[in-house]
């Protein structure tokens, strides 16, 4: 039994190798929900649908989000009316009292869907009125994900870390913006103070995550800070991690991140961007993956081997060396 926590783009580029060396009925995928949010009064997770689409074979491999060939018209209408009737374009956080009102799962993360910010696909909208009119009924985000994954015909278990609300808020130069007003609209141009997980001292690991926990766990290439760091900071996802065999896999190239603001965000969090900083970010972690060319010295077991993803070989190549790096540490 193996146990992935996933986030972004990178563990789910992992999971496409994963059949060759793991069963699917054996493999558990934990998600990040901090990235969650609620636009124009739907709860978007992105990162719970990048691996809902992936499963169901309807992802967009081009942007590693979305639905491949989706429409786009009601995002194109909500900018359409906005500009007919003068109203501004850009998130719009919406005001501290209404953060706190309305659905608990959404607090801190709640915008505005007018000239939605977040391009949204009009079958991938469908996905987010289902999940959004079952909380609402009273099921849980928990719940909702199982029902989806079965409907999406997935063959892994996947799991949201938490049925509570935690949001990751970037402290910024230009002010406090949730992580998806920060990437997307501004393309984390901003300069970064600090980093915030929102609700996440009280909040609970989702049914079924400390069970999945017991099993060996797989961190994949995934932004340490801002798709790893939120579950980390749960309190009983650290006692779990180092109680258990951990392996993680690299998502830098020796100082050079392989996508999105990974680099700047370690930096903000006093870390070193970098492979060898895996060792501070994950201090439980009893084997490492790493590319053949990173000289880094752990001093625990560490498999070489070219951790470029941009194919389903690449990712089983991948795969297999976290096999072996699982094996080590046993």
């Amino acid at each position: 039994m193996v146990t992935f926590l996933s986030g972004g783009t990178g563990t789910p580029k992992l999971l496409d190798g994963a059949a060759a060396a793991f069963s699917p009925d054996e493999t558990t995928v934990i998600a990040n929900t901090g990235d969650d949010i609620e636009l124009g009064g739907l709860f978007v997770c992105p990162d719970i649908d990048t691996l809902l689409f992936q499963g169901g074979g309807i992802l967009d491999r081009e942007t590693w989000w979305g639905i491949r060939g989706d429409t786009t018209r009601t995002h194109d209408a909500l900018s359409d009316i906005a500009n007919a009737v003068g109203l501004p374009a850009g998130p719009k956080f919406l005001p501290p009292e209404r953060q706190t009102a309305g659905r608990d799962l959404a607090r801190w993360r709640r915008f505005s869907g007018v000239a939605e910010f977040m391009e949204i696909g009009d079958r991938d909208r469908a996905v987010h009125i289902t999940r959004t009119s079952l909380l609402d009924e009273g099921h849980t985000l928990s719940e909702v994900t199982e029902k989806l994954a079965s409907g999406f015909g997935l063959s892994i278990d996947i799991l949201p870390m938490t049925d509570d609300p935690v949001a990751s808020l970037i402290h910024t130069d230009e002010g406090l913006m949730h992580f998806q007003e920060y990437w997307v609209a501004h393309r984390a141009e901003p300069d970064v103070e600090n980093v915030e997980f929102r609700g996440s001292s009280k909040a609970e690991p989702a049914p079924g995550v400390l069970d999945a926990l017991e099993d060996t766990v797989v961190i994949g290439p995934s932004n340490p800070v801002t798709s790893i760091g939120p579950m980390l900071s749960i309190p009983e996802f650290g006692q779990a991690l180092s109680e258990t065999t951990v392996v993680v896999v690299s998502p830098f190239l020796g100082d050079e991140a392989f996508s999105g603001p990974a680099a700047k965000l370690m930096n903000a969090v006093g870390g070193e961007p970098s492979t060898s900083g895996l060792r501070v970010a994950y201090p439980f972690a009893d084997a490492f993956v790493v590319d053949e060319s990173d000289d880094v010295d752990f001093d625990a077991p560490t498999v070489r081997t070219d951790i470029r993803i941009d194919d389903r070989q690449d990712a089983g190549r991948v795969c297999k060396a976290v096999a072996r790096a699982i094996d080590a540490a046993e």
